[in-house]
């Protein structure tokens, strides 16, 4: 049988290698049927490649643009999931398996799609707020964080080849950073089939993304200062990376995901027969089985209270037992094969190696059922339980990781117990904590957090709708301290700044505005004749303002608004009870104020404007009393457009005003953020 020849593509053309690579094997059968190569391929050349045509192309797009390009990818990508699904089987992988792989990491598209409506319209984004640097607010600061120049190198596992791939690279175009993906050579085969799929559908400007299937040895003597390096594997081979010299004196940014022993504790409150007892079962069983244990994410450690061991041990004997290992492509089977046979080997070296000091009480490595396949020609193992009496003592169990379906139950007396061990990990991505009580999942959640990346909770109000131990979520950061690597992935916008330059700037509310697009208060505001609500979105500038009539408040107005809100609260409505307050007399609600606001600055007549879209920012910063006369300045401060969700829809955009409501002596008394839906010209 003639292997295929896995292709790399570099610098917008697919490169065959020339069978000089690594032979690559069907974990179920043992046969080989691929070869990865990297021979021909101009690392330097790919990096400037990249530099050059991915990252100007990438960066000539908003943040709308990126996050509609990946929409489209991802409903490219899942209309072909099931050609994906049969080149996945012969990683080993069970349907089940696959879907995690496959369909999550489009989902993380899809999520990264999504969370474009968190940024502005443009190609940068603006940080937080406004620092006031001067008296009389005319020299302010903010932040701006544009995408860096680079290239993001993704080095990543063999356990998903598409997730790990697909998770990384939606959060760097979203940035509008460009990136070439080294997945694990072992499965490279599945990455390389999606990745034909993103180039064949045309959805990514040319340069946007490159792959290298064989070895990528040398690439890191081609970083750049203003590249980004992810990497996920072995903490040891992590930490050689991240000493690369280039790493070092280029100031290169290094995020790394290591593998972890991570853990899963039964609180002591939960007995037998109780749903969090099954519910604990249920999800070391899962996280031992699924992928055949090879998730960085996976449960290696299992912390019980000592009077649980028995029940617990006895519990997971019985599911595991049921747990039809075999050939994946069959529907009773449940957990397939390690992803290859070398990655078997080194399971079983590390089971050798925990046996010194602890005890299997599930499982027998050697002798194990194997469903339509042969187990020696197959990766196939089975789940392996070890149980070490004396955790404190021996702790092998918190420093030897067997990459596999291989865990260990270790008893605690106490919670303090329980939680020492969990950090005796030294850092990990996950730890899980299966309690009823709310009191022990808070002791444990504060005293385990410093060493842990995520804290799942699980208990019966949850565990149905839960995502699972192992399943890291595209809006929360994926990582962990110590041995997990102290890295950061993904947490919605919080991984797309890692993308970004974060960048300082000064200078006048006017200068900041026009710099950032967004009206900063105290800059320069311009008026015009025609009312802002009767303007079309595009017409619409930033810093145009509309100086409203005024309107004196009396008593009536008080009294009228609590009528009709119902809002009869002491401060508005009785002036005897306003001893020891800091009112001096009856109150205008912070809500009339705003409401009356609202009456002074809309334009009643039907326009380009839709609907009122919501409120941010609401601030009351001076008691209005009645006599007292206010009036608004309602500014233009940002706009954001909207795509056509379909044929029939609007084209619309999202305006958002500031609202500046002042008294008589030009002081403001409430400031606030409305955002309204506005029509555009363009109407088909």
């Amino acid at each position: 049988m003639s292997l295929v020849q896995l292709a790399n593509y570099a610098e917008g053309k697919w490169i065959n290698g020339k069978n000089e690579g690594e032979t690559l094997y069907n974990a179920v059968t043992g046969d080989a049927i691929y070869n990865a190569g990297s021979t021909g391929l101009d690392f330097g050349a790919m990096m400037h490649y990249a530099r050059k045509t991915g990252g100007p192309a990438l960066r000539r797009l908003t943040f709308q643009e990126r996050g509609r390009m990946l929409k489209a990818l991802a409903l490219y990508l899942m209309e072909r999931k099931e050609d994906f699904y049969t080149v996945s089987a012969f990683t080993g992988a069970t349907r089940a398996d696959s879907w995690v792989d496959i369909e999550g990491g489009i989902g993380n598209l899809f999520a990264y799609a999504s969370l474009r409506k968190q940024f502005p319209d443009e190609r940068f984004y603006v940080d937080g707020e406004a620092a006031k640097l001067s008296k009389n607010n005319t020299f302010i600061g903010h932040h701006i964080m544009v995408p860096r120049e680079g290239v993001a190198l993704h080095i990543n596992a063999f356990n998903f080849p598409v997730w790990g791939m697909l998770e990384k690279v939606a959060v760097n175009l979203l940035a509008g950073v460009p990136a070439i993906v080294k997945p694990a050579t072992l499965t490279s085969y599945l990455t390389e089939a999606v990745f034909r799929e993103i180039i064949r559908s045309g959805i990514l400007p040319e340069g946007s993304l490159q792959l290298i299937c064989g070895s990528a040895r040398g690439i890191l003597d081609h970083i750049e200062t203003q590249d980004v390096v992810t990497f996920t594997g072995s903490a040891s081979t992590g930490r050689m990376l991240k000493s690369h010299p280039r790493i070092l004196s280029e100031s290169v940014p290094f995020n790394m995901e290591a593998d972890s022993l991570n853990c899963c504790i039964l609180g002591a409150d939960v007995k037998p027969g109780m749903p969090e007892f099954d519910i604990f079962i249920k999800e070391v069983v899962r996280e031992v089985t699924t992928k055949a244990g090879q998730k960085c994410t996976a449960i290696r450690r299992i912390i019980v209270p000592a009077d649980r061991v028995e029940d617990v041990t006895i519990a997971l004997g019985k599911r595991l037992q049921t747990t039809t290992i075999g050939n994946p492509a069959l529907k009773e089977v449940r957990m397939g094969p390690l992803a290859g046979i070398t990655q078997r080997n080194e399971v079983r070296e590390k089971v050798q190696q925990l046996a010194q000091s602890q005890q299997i009480v599930i499982g027998d490595m050697e002798h194990f059922e194997v469903m339509g396949a042969d187990k020696e020609k197959g990766a196939f193992l089975p789940p392996l339980i070890f149980l070490n009496t004396d955790p404190f003592t021996k702790t092998d169990c918190h420093n030897i990781e067997a990459f596999g379906p291989v865990s260990t139950i270790m008893p605690y007396d106490t919670i303090d117990d329980a939680i020492t061990l969990a950090k005796m990990g030294m850092g990990s991505l996950v730890c899980s904590v299966v309690t009823a009580d709310d009191n022990i999942a808070r002791d444990i959640v504060l005293g385990a957090a410093s060493m842990h990346g995520r804290i799942l909770v699980l208990n019966n109000d949850c565990a149905k709708e839960s995502t699972g131990h192992g399943s890291p979520m595209p809006m929360l950061v994926h990582g962990g301290p110590g041995r997990a690597g102290g890295g950061e992935e993904m947490g919605g916008k919080r991984g797309v700044m890692h993308y970004l330059q974060r960048t300082a700037i000064q200078g006048s509310p006017t200068t900041i505005s026009r710099i950032t697009n967004v009206y900063q208060q105290h800059g320069r505001q311009h008026e015009t004749d025609v009312h802002p609500f009767k303007k079309h979105f595009e017409d619409l500038e930033i810093g145009e303002t509309l100086v409203t009539a005024k309107h004196t408040v009396t008593e009536s107005d008080i009294s009228n608004f609590a009528n009709v809100s119902g809002d009869n609260f002491y401060a508005h409505m009785d002036a005897t009870s306003l001893e020891g307050t800091i009112f001096e007399r009856r109150v205008a609600h912070g809500y009339f104020v705003l409401s009356k606001a609202a009456g002074l600055f809309v334009d009643a007549k039907k326009g380009p404007v839709l609907l009122n879209y919501g409120i941010d920012d609401a601030r009351f910063t001076k008691p209005v009393y009645p006599g007292m006369t206010i009036g608004v300045r309602l500014t233009v401060k940002e706009k954001v457009s909207q795509e056509k969700r379909t044929p029939e829809d609007i084209k619309k955009g999202i305006v958002k005003w500031l609202v500046d409501v002042y008294d008589e002596t030009g002081e403001t008394v409430a400031i606030v953020t409305i955002l309204t839906m506005v029509r555009m010209k363009d109407q088909e």
